[in-house]
């Protein structure tokens, strides 16, 4: 088939942002012509390119031209890279999306494999040079290339489609661990997409041996281009080529079988088998291992055909396209931007471990002068070493500069005076979690900032107006709650009390976009979003186990979920005596939906910090000295009486929390958990996930998404 062939499945997509193939002739001095194919949608650097039905029909056309020339002797070579920053960010999920005819799919995945297939098989040499990201498909275009270049400035370099519900379904399973061998293969498509979708750089691309050559981004395309030439001209460049690759690709039957049973593995502790996805693309990369290139093409042209008409895929497009990359760019109920005030020094109260990483945090990300405050000197010194010394670690993994780190350690002192604030714009606290300890730090800290500065709380359940309610300027205090380990956790709860003014707020989503986090707007409420939602969730498995249920049906009940974690091992990764007091908290707000647990406290009070511990055999078990601590009652659930008793429970508590106007709509929520508790994108969002499974109107009577 041509390009052609596809044009009525292009014009359905009228609207699509099309990315374009402009081709100019380069020449190679000593090597001929070379065509270089530059994708690019004439956007700003900003805007990514993506690859939709119709931007595939114009690169398909455009290759098949190349063809041509190459086969009546005018071109030498070919090369595709793509504008700056990016070579192409992937397919156009918004596109693919609506393929909700099978045929439909089935042609989108038959397109993607023509054009590069053609590029494949251009006749003459191909290159692909990596300037930027390359994601998903726009990976896999240089995966059809015979040699790959990559620029050490790059970033994004990944197949997340096993992240998304699809599998790298233009070539990639096939091409991907013949390149780079198949445990390799199953790190960049199985373990990365499902590590928080992991990426590579442009280093990182080339000791996998992704790319041939790596080069520095001030003159990359110079110098792919001169590379080009060698290895047109030169048999020697060609041949330490083959022999690297070689090297990297180098595998015995025997590793393909453990590469896919690990992969398998994998899959099953981070999803419990749950979404599709993940478990098709090592089913086609088995499949596949004795086939041809384009016998392995049908087995992807099926799967992918397949997993687009699966609801895990649309609630993936869901979670991902309209909330990860559209709402969490435009939060809900944030102020005019234009009000923010300028943060030129940051205090942060406490130097305890939450508050040396948002230290850490406030200086790489706003580059602005922080000073930390404690009770002592000694505490103050501890904090900021640890600052340093997290800096250091940056540095000997080549993270940061040496020059980048000095300066971020010079912009990190601290105080035992509370004074040291007198200049600050922008005060956050995170001291212990008691309610008169932080009313107390507040009046502190009023006594000696201006007027203007903004006082922050990172409070995980207290209320913000209590905090604020004896103060000279209560409009001042804003939530401003983030997610441990800071560094990695991309949400922030930002939180209105009632006299927070507009002023404050613009600030507090500016400060949260400079630090590059997701902002979702909640209202002061016990625990705000997320931490309510889980102590929900972790409270009937709780309740469920005291009541008699085996740990093991307990903990193991929610695995149709495909949660990241159980919730005895999120409860020890919390800590338990966190998780007491935030049910407190939660308890003293809602009453009896959030029983304060008397086991948990026996275990608190014992100091065990885990019901499960490994054996001598490396199962779980509960040692018997715990089990000797606790009362159980003899009301035991199974597991699917506990599955639907959760989903009933968490279907309720946000119905609550959205009459309450906590936040402005399931959207946020679905937000809040995704990007705050690793809510797997392939549910939806937990909202979508409740209406499929029947909980949001067995408990509200209607769907939270009626259209659905």
């Amino acid at each position: 088939m041509t390009a052609a062939d596809f044009t009525a499945l292009a014009a359905k997509f009228p609207d699509e942002t099309v990315t374009h193939s402009y081709v100019r002739d380069v020449e190679l001095p000593g090597a001929g012509t070379l065509a270089l194919l530059t994708l690019d949608n004439d956007l700003d650097h900003r805007k990514p390119t993506t690859l939709g039905p119709n931007t595939l029909v114009e690169l398909g056309t455009a290759l098949e031209g190349l063809k041509a020339r190459a086969a009546a002797g005018g071109i030498s070579a070919v090369a595709v890279t793509g504008k700056p920053y990016y070579l192409v960010a992937g397919a156009d999920l918004g596109s693919v999306g609506k393929l909700t005819d099978p045929e439909d799919g089935r042609a989108m995945a038959r397109l993607g494999h023509d054009a590069y297939a053609t590029l494949a098989s251009m006749g003459v040499p191909t290159f692909a040079f990596i300037n930027g990201a390359a994601m998903g498909g726009g990976l896999e275009i240089a995966l059809a290339a015979d040699y790959r270049t990559v620029s050490a400035g790059a970033n994004g370099i990944s197949l997340p489609e096993a992240f998304l519900g699809l599998i790298p379904g233009w070539g990639g399973v096939y091409r991907l661990p013949r390149l780079i061998g198949p445990a390799n293969a199953v790190k960049v498509m199985i373990e990365n997409p499902l590590n928080n979708n992991k990426i590579l750089n442009g280093p990182a691309a080339h000791q996998l041996g992704i790319a041939d050559a790596l080069f520095e981004p001030a003159d990359f395309l110079e110098q792919s281009l001169a590379w080009a030439a060698r290895i047109l001209g030169d048999d020697d460049a060609r041949r330490q080529v083959a022999v690297r690759r070689a090297d990297k690709s180098a595998a015995t039957e025997a590793d393909w079988d453990q590469a896919i049973a690990a992969g398998r593995t994998f899959v099953e502790a981070k999803t419990a088998n749950a979404a599709p996805a993940p478990a098709k693309v090592l089913d086609v990369m088995q499949a596949g291992r004795g086939k041809s290139q384009q016998q392995s093409a049908e087995l992807e042209v099926d799967a992918l055909a397949e997993l687009m008409q699966t609801p895990h895929f649309r609630d993936t497009v869901y979670a991902f396209l309209e909330l990860v990359q559209k709402r969490s760019k435009r939060p809900a109920g944030a102020p005019d931007p234009q009000l923010a005030r300028p943060v030129t020094k940051v205090g942060v109260v406490g130097a305890g471990l939450m508050a040396s990483q948002l230290a850490l945090l406030f200086a790489r990300q706003l580059k602005v002068p922080v000073v930390m405050t404690d009770i002592d000197q000694a505490r103050v010194d501890k904090g900021v070493g640890y600052v340093h010394a997290e800096v250091d670690k940056l540095l000997a993994k080549k993270r940061i500069s040496a020059d980048a780190a000095n300066r971020t350690k010079a912009l990190v002192t601290g105080s035992a005076a509370k004074a040291a604030f007198a200049d600050a714009d922008f005060v956050i606290e995170a001291v212990f979690e008691e309610l008169s300890v932080k009313k107390q730090v507040f009046a502190e800290v009023e006594a000696v900032v201006s007027e203007n500065c903004i006082l922050a709380t990172n409070t995980s359940s207290l209320s913000v107006t209590e905090m604020a309610a004896d103060l000279l300027h209560p409009e001042r205090v804003v939530g401003f709650h983030f997610f441990n380990p800071v560094a990695v956790m991309p949400l922030l709860e930002i939180v209105r009390a009632p006299k927070t003014s507009d002023e404050v707020l613009s600030t507090a989503f500016v400060l949260g976009k400079a630090l590059k986090k997701t902002t979702v707007l909640v209202q002061d409420a016990a625990a705000f979003v997320v931490n309510r939602v889980l102590l929900r969730l972790m409270g009937e498995v709780a309740n469920a186990f005291d009541e008699g249920t085996p740990a093991d049906v307990a903990d193991n009940a929610l695995k149709p979920m495909g949660l990241p974690m159980t919730p005895f091992t999120l409860l020890a990764m919390v800590g338990i005596p966190v998780a007491q007091h935030v049910t407190e908290s939660l308890h003293a707000a809602f009453g009896e939906r959030f029983r304060v647990s008397a086991n948990q406290q026996r275990l608190i009070d014992s100091g065990i910090t885990s019901l499960w511990v490994a054996d001598d055999a490396g199962r779980q078990v509960i040692p018997e000295a715990t089990l000797a601590l606790l009362d159980f009652g003899d009301s035991p659930s199974t597991s699917e009486q506990l599955l639907r008793r959760t989903q009933d429970a968490l279907a309720e508590e946000i119905g609550l929390m959205l009459d309450e106007g906590v936040v402005a709509a399931p959207q946020d929520i679905d937000l809040c958990m995704i990007m705050g508790a690793g809510w797997p994108l392939h549910l939806g969002g937990i909202t979508p996930y409740l209406d499929r499974v029947g909980a949001s109107e067995r408990v509200l009577g209607r769907k939270f998404h009626p259209a659905g």
